[in-house]
C-alpha cells in the first residue's frame, strides 16, 4: 500500500519537507544565537540507503499487503521520542519489525493475528507513529520468532454521521486533518487537536488516551469516545453506543489506554459538535508563576470553562516567540456553538487580575505565536538534534495543594542530572482540572553528542522518580509505552495489575499484541 505522499525515515514529518543542509545550516545558527547554545555546523542525518538493518527473521504472509524493505523497516521501528529521533538520525533503529502489514479490512486483520499465532510472531499495531514512550517499538522478548507492525492506513474512512445524536462512526486509522475535513464537509468537527494532530490517528487516540488542544472541558479522548470496536485473538470486541451506562466496568473504557496490548482497534463512534461560531480570546502576563497558576485554579474552579487556559512560563514564551521572556504568559479563550462568550471572557479576565494578571490589548499576538509554535515544535526539534541540543518534554497531573512541591522537584531533579548552567528548564500548564493541573516540563540544553540517549535516560529517570514522589502521575497524555513502564508499574495497585494481566490472558493468551506494554504476560 503506497503512500500518497512519503514520510520521513526518522524524526518527525514528510520526506518533501526536510531541510536541505543549507536551510538546515540557517536555522541552526538562528537557534544557536536564540539559545546562547548549540552549534551552527550541525550534522546530517544518515541518508537510507545507507542503513544497515539486521536481516529479517520471518517472511511476511500473503494474506495482506506487506513491506519489508528498509524504508517501512526503519520508519516503523521508532517512534518519535528525543530518544527515537536521535537514533533514527544517526541511522540506528535496533528493533526493527522484520515487515509491516497493511491489512485492508477486519477480515485481514483477523487472518494477520491467526497467522502470526502460528508462527509465533509478536504484533505490534500502529497508528501515525507518532508515540514519544516507546510505545510502538518492536522491542519484544526472545521467545518470539520475529515481530511485524500491523498499521491501520487502510482503516481511514468516516463511514456515518449521526446529526441528531452528534456522533460519528469512524476509522481507527484517520489522521488528524483528514478526519477534520471529512466532518467539516458534514459541518460537523471533532474538536480534538492535539500536538501530533498531523499525524497522530483516531484509534492511536483512543489507544492511548491522548489529550487535546482545548484545557478544559471535553479534552481527553476519553470524553469524545462514544464506544469502540477492536479484533482481539479470541473474537471481535465491540462496545454498544451509549451516552452513559452503569452496566458494570465499561468494555470501552477497559480499550482506552490498552496501547495495542488487548486488541486491534478498527473503528470507534466518537462524540461531534458544529464549529463554534462564537470565540473571544485574550493573552494575560503574570510577574510571577505562582500568581498565574492561582489564576488558572480560580477559572477551572470557575465553572466558566475556557476553551484555552495554558500558562506558559516566561522562558518557553521566550523560545517560542509567543513572548519576549518578561512575563509568564497565560493564553486564555473561550467559544462557544450556540452564544456569544465575550461575558464569560471579561469574567475570567477579572479572576485573572484578582489574582496580578494584565491582559494585553484585544488581538494581542501572543496565543496566535503560540499556537503556531506548539504546532511546529516537532519539526524544530529535528533542527535540534542536528545542533547537538537536547530538547525533551515530561508530563504529569497533580492536585493544586501538591503542584509548588512537584515542580520544585521536578525542575530540581532535572538540573541536577543535567548538570550544565547553561540548561534551561520550564514549565506549563496543558490542562486544567477544578482540582487540579497538568504542568509540562520542557528541557533544553546543551547534547554530549554520541551520548544523547545517555543523558535522555538519566534526565528521563531523575524526573520521573521525582514526579512520583511528589505524587503525581507518570504521564497524563503521552501513554505509558516501553519508556515509562517502571514508574506505571510503581504507581498502579498490585490487585489492578493482576486485573489487568487477566484480561490479556483472556484476550490475548499468547501475549502477542505488543508485548512489553502495560503488562508482562
Amino acid at each position: 500500500m503506497d503512500e500518497v505522499r512519503r514520510r520521513k525515515h526518522w524524526g518527525w514529518g514528510f520526506a518533501d519537507e526536510e531541510p536541505s543542509l543549507e536551510e538546515l545550516r540557517g536555522a541552526a545558527a538562528g537557534l544557536a544565537e536564540h539559545l546562547g547554545f548549540g552549534a551552527a555546523d550541525v550534522e546530517e542525518p544518515v541518508a537510507l540507503e545507507r542503513l544497515r538493518l539486521p536481516a529479517p527473521r520471518v517472511a511476511p504472509p500473503e494474506l495482506c499487503d506487506a513491506r519489508a524493505d528498509d524504508f517501512y523497516r526503519a520508519r516503523f521501528g521508532l517512534g518519535c521520542s528525543y530518544a527515537d529521533v536521535v537514533r533514527g538520525f544517526r541511522g540506528q533503529v535496533p528493533h526493527p519489525p522484520d515487515a509491516v502489514l497493511f491489512p485492508r479490512d477486519e477480515r485481514e486483520v483477523e487472518a494477520a493475528l491467526e497467522w502470526a499465532a502460528g508462527a509465533n510472531v509478536a504484533v505490534i499495531p500502529v497508528g501515525g507513529g507518532t508515540s514519544v514512550v516507546g510505545g510502538i517499538e518492536p522491542r519484544v522478548p526472545g521467545r518470539f520468532d520475529g515481530a511485524v507492525s500491523l498499521s491501520l492506513a487502510a482503516f481511514d474512512r468516516v463511514h456515518e454521521v449521526d446529526r441528531v445524536s452528534r456522533a460519528a462512526r469512524v476509522g481507527a486509522g484517520l489522521p488528524g486533518p483528514a478526519l477534520e475535513e471529512r466532518l467539516g464537509a458534514a459541518g460537523m468537527t471533532m474538536r480534538f487537536y492535539p500536538q501530533s494532530f498531523e499525524l497522530s490517528t483516531v484509534g492511536g487516540w483512543i489507544a492511548t488516551r491522548a489529550g487535546g488542544h482545548f484545557a478544559t472541558g471535553p479534552t481527553h479522548i476519553d470524553d469524545l469516545v462514544e464506544a469502540v470496536r477492536a479484533i482481539t485473538p479470541a473474537g471481535v470486541w465491540e462496545s454498544r453506543r451509549l451516552p452513559g451506562s452503569g452496566a458494570g466496568p465499561s468494555p470501552d473504557r477497559l480499550l482506552l489506554g490498552s496501547e495495542g496490548t488487548l486488541g486491534v482497534i478498527t473503528e470507534a463512534w466518537v462524540r461531534v459538535q458544529p464549529r463554534p461560531e462564537h470565540r473571544a480570546g485574550r493573552t494575560v502576563r503574570f510577574a510571577r508563576f505562582e500568581d498565574g497558576a492561582e489564576a488558572v485554579r480560580a477559572l477551572a474552579q470557575s465553572g466558566l470553562q475556557p476553551a484555552n487556559c495554558r500558562l506558559i512560563e516566561a522562558g518557553e514564551a521566550r523560545f517560542t516567540l509567543a513572548g519576549d521572556g518578561s512575563a509568564h504568559l497565560l493564553v486564555l479563550g473561550f467559544e462557544s456553538t450556540d452564544h456569544p462568550v465575550e461575558a464569560a471572557l471579561e469574567r475570567g479576565l477579572e479572576l485573572c487580575r484578582e489574582a496580578g494578571g494584565e491582559p494585553d490589548p484585544p488581538r494581542g499576538g501572543g496565543a496566535g505565536a503560540w499556537r503556531s509554535a506548539f504546532l511546529r515544535a516537532p519539526y524544530v526539534r529535528d533542527t535540534l538534534v542536528a545542533m547537538g541540543v537536547l530538547s525533551e518534554t515530561f508530563e504529569t497531573a497533580i492536585t493544586w495543594e501538591r503542584f509548588g512541591a512537584l515542580r520544585e522537584a521536578a525542575v530540581g531533579a532535572a538540573r541536577r542530572a543535567l548538570d550544565d548552567e547553561r540548561a534551561t528548564v520550564t514549565c506549563r500548564f496543558t490542562h486544567a482540572y477544578p482540582d487540579g493541573p497538568a504542568p509540562y516540563f520542557t528541557v533544553l540544553a546543551p547534547a554530549r553528542r554520541g551520548e544523547e540517549a545517555a543523558q535522555w535516560d538519566a534526565v528521563k529517570r531523575a524526573v520521573s522518580d521525582a514526579v512520583l514522589a511528589a505524587g503525581g502521575t507518570i504521564t497524563h497524555h503521552h501513554a505509558v509505552g516501553r519508556d515509562h513502564r517502571p514508574w506505571y508499574d510503581r504507581q498502579r495497585p498490585d490487585p489492578f495489575a493482576a486485573a489487568l494481566r487477566g484480561a490479556k490472558a483472556a484476550v490475548d493468551p499468547r501475549g502477542m499484541l505488543n508485548p512489553g506494554v502495560l503488562v508482562d504476560p
